[in-house]
């Protein structure tokens, strides 16, 4: 049962067992501490700066979809690969304030487990990462990344071998393991307070792009688009829009697993949100060729704002994602991932409008699974 309160309505909270609590209000009282230290955002912005590659350019897509006025936020820039990378580090300091010497933590597409591995070699941590064999699969070049990196990665056998068996690996060695470990969550989902820290970790991609839009175009976008699986780097740049009523903001989900367009309220590792599941409540399974979306839950702001009305989230299949990754390979020398190429696909509608995309990752670990499409 949650007793935390959240301001995302109906949803958040923590449904954990108890031997859980301790360490979230531990991490709930560290965050407080931190957000309000100007020395640890310092400490975040020199590391942005120095390590991972802040400020991420805003590149014009001037020949991906005629008649679109399309911005590029590239997140693909940013050092190993992903925005992943922005809540690991943000994490990792936190981590050390609470004298945690190990991190564990869950992957899907692997850009989350890289960013966590280089984290953790950056600092001096012990890193375990769970990954689903599917995944791994999926996803060979970064698990051999994690490796040289010095994280273990310990396959998951289970279900259906991905996103959502591994995090439930990686609670259960959180739960057994709490002293010494912090949990390095990935996306914005799980029991409070991941879902603000993740969040407000990743709210630097909305600040940048709008200071960037305005910039390059002298007003705002028409319309912000990002792909949603858990929901972490839709939520970064949504953030720097969300009071900026004019602006219209489009969440894109995996057609396969979009629980915020087909599924129902429901709690899914430690959090209430919109879960794909069957009208007994058991979690239904997701797919989606892309692995960071291939996931049945999704992070409770954006099922709040789902249900404001604030935010409109839309699916697209496999194949459109597919023809979306192709066609800005071609047109403008950028190999997204397949997570954003889903953004791209539902983007290039927005004929006649200025339009911000968040290009979330880059494409090297998507090569082998989209040339064997054919």
């Amino acid at each position: 049962m949650s007793t935390v309160q959240t301001d995302f309505g109906p949803y958040g909270g923590r449904y954990v067992p108890e031997t859980l609590v301790p360490a979230l209000d531990e991490l709930t009282t560290a965050w407080g501490a931190a957000k309000a230290d100007p020395a640890y955002w310092a400490e975040l912005d020199e590391l942005g700066r120095t390590f991972a590659g802040r400020p991420t350019p805003l590149t014009p897509a001037e020949r991906f979809a005629p008649g679109v006025d399309l911005w590029l936020k590239r997140e693909d820039l940013l050092h190993t690969g992903a925005h992943k990378l922005n809540n690991a580090l943000g994490q990792a300091v936190l981590a050390r304030r609470l004298g945690k010497t190990r991190i564990v933590a869950e992957t899907g597409a692997g850009q989350h487990g890289v960013a966590t591995a280089t984290v953790c070699a950056r600092f001096g941590l012990d890193c375990v990462v769970y990954m689903g064999s599917e995944d791994m699969r999926r996803q060979r070049p970064n698990v051999e990344r994690m490796g040289l990196l010095g994280a273990e990665v310990r396959p998951v056998e289970f279900g259906t071998k991905t996103l959502k068996e591994a995090t439930s690996e990686a609670i259960r060695d959180w739960i057994t393991n709490v002293e010494t470990t912090h949990y390095l969550i990935g996306s914005c989902v799980g029991p409070a307070p991941y879902p603000e820290l993740v969040r407000d970790l990743q709210a630097v991609i909305g600040r940048e792009a709008r200071a960037q839009i305005l910039a390059a175009a002298g007003r705002l976008p028409d319309a912000v688009v990002a792909c949603v699986g858990g929901g972490s780097n839709a939520i970064g740049i949504f953030s720097g829009f969300l009071a900026d009523g004019g602006v219209r903001i489009v969440g894109v989900e995996a057609a396969g697993a979009a629980s915020l367009g087909t599924g129902r309220t429901g709690v899914l590792h430690g959090s209430r949100s919109s879960v794909l599941a069957d009208e007994d409540g058991q979690i239904a399974d997701a797919h989606s060729i892309s692995a960071g979306l291939d996931y049945p839950g999704v992070g409770p702001e954006h099922a709040f704002l789902r249900d404001s009305g604030r935010v409109e989230y839309l699916p697209a299949t496999d194949a459109e994602a597919l023809a979306a990754f192709r066609r800005l390979t071609a047109t403008e020398g950028i190999i997204p991932a397949l997570e954003p190429a889903h953004a791209l696909a539902r983007a290039a509608e927005l004929a006649g409008q200025l339009v911000v995309v968040c290009l979330s990752g880059r494409g090297d670990k998507d090569l082998a699974e989209v040339l064997a499409q054919g």
